[in-house]
């Protein structure tokens, strides 16, 4: 038994490092992978039933130094009543603004997270702020730790020359971060420039259709959907577009691993500054703000049915509230394309390094 043992107690469904190689997989998962692989660590998920390598069935183990339990603060004490004697730390991805469900939760388990001396592990600043925030609220903020660390991207991800289409634009991202607003923006740009193609995927852990997406049937004009994809095929669309077109502000990114992910590989991302975005893509010609007529727009849409936004789209393009993505996308196409590449905060050694730090004793 590695001394080091990450437990996911609510994964939709098992997951290993072969699954981020051959299937869909969505960013937490993938890097937990991604940091077990590194650290020569176990993994238990709640609902595996058969062990893959370091992938296991929920179980009692000796031997566990470190104990990181994934996401929801609500397991924490039954969890490590599990380990006895373990370091434990709570690694959390999700938004936990001071007053959600989320972070009510983890207000309730502030005080058990203060009595086992847990350390809350963040994938970003913007999301440490937010639990730092819920803690002072709680009343422990002097007694249990934040810290951010990066989730990781592969050293190995880098450009590779691959040639650029002009007129392709992608989104791998879950629908519910802003896919709707996304197409609104792109029918508009596709106005303006008839021959733009947006190819559409998801990382697999939340359909489409489900998501409210109604237009997923090959009809609407010059968007491709290609369902749920595996990483390698993913990036591979990602390195050929001109750009991630991801104008989101529907569900903040804690991280956003396809924004880090685009960055290594060279292809910028167009998003707005929600988030963790800006944190990760340090980049200001790849972000637009959140305008007051954007956000309105949005927010009428949200009460409509979703057959109706194909309608109402063109009456807002005809207002101009699409132009800054427009203007965007055609700068870019004309030689103002910015030059991105791997980020050192996100490589896997650099990640995998403040992990050891941690579990040293040793990170600031």
């Amino acid at each position: 038994m590695s001394s080091v043992l990450f437990f996911d107690p609510n994964c939709q469904t098992p997951y290993s490092r072969q699954t981020l190689e051959e299937a869909a997989l969505g960013g937490t998962e993938a890097s937990v992978a991604r940091i077990a692989e590194t650290l020569d660590a176990e993994v238990m998920q709640h609902n595996r039933q058969v062990a893959e390598g370091r992938y296991r069935p929920a179980g009692e183990a000796r031997g566990v130094e470190h104990l990181v339990i994934l996401r929801d603060p609500r397991t924490v004490r039954n969890i490590c009543e599990r380990f006895p004697g373990a370091r434990a730390y709570l690694w959390v991805h999700d938004l936990l603004r001071p007053g959600s469900k989320r972070g009510r939760r983890l207000a309730a388990a502030a005080a058990a997270l203060a009595a086992l001396d847990v350390t809350v592990v963040c994938v970003s600043d913007f999301q440490r702020r937010q639990v730092e925030a819920v803690l002072s609220g709680a009343g422990v903020a002097t007694r249990v730790r934040a810290v951010t660390i990066y989730n990781p991207v592969d050293d190995a991800l880098t450009p590779n020359g691959a040639a650029v289409d002009a007129a392709k634009l992608v989104f791998f991202s879950s629908p519910n971060k802003g896919l709707a607003l996304t197409l609104d923006a792109f029918q508009a740009a596709r106005r303006a420039m008839p021959d733009l193609r947006l190819r559409v995927g998801s990382p697999g852990y939340k359909s489409l259709r489900r998501a409210g997406m109604q237009r997923v049937d090959g009809k609407t004009d010059g968007v491709e959907w290609l369902g749920s994809l595996p990483h390698a095929r993913i990036l591979a669309e990602v390195r050929t577009a001109l750009c991630v077109f991801y104008p989101n502000f529907a569900l903040p990114e804690t991280f956003g691993l396809a924004l880090a992910e685009a960055k290594a590989v060279g292809t910028p991302v167009l998003t707005h500054d929600c988030g963790a975005a800006a944190e990760v893509l340090a980049d200001p010609r790849q972000i637009l703000p959140i305008t007051r007529s954007v956000r309105l727009y949005e927010q009428a849409a949200q009460l409509l049915p979703s057959g109706a936004r194909p309608l109402i789209a063109p009456w807002a393009a005809r207002l101009g509230l699409f132009e800054p993505y427009v203007e965007r996308v055609r700068a870019w196409r004309n030689g103002e394309r910015p030059a991105t590449g791997p980020d050192a905060r996100f490589r896997l050694t650099a990640v995998a390094q403040r992990w050891r730090a941690l579990f040293a004793g040793a990170l600031e």
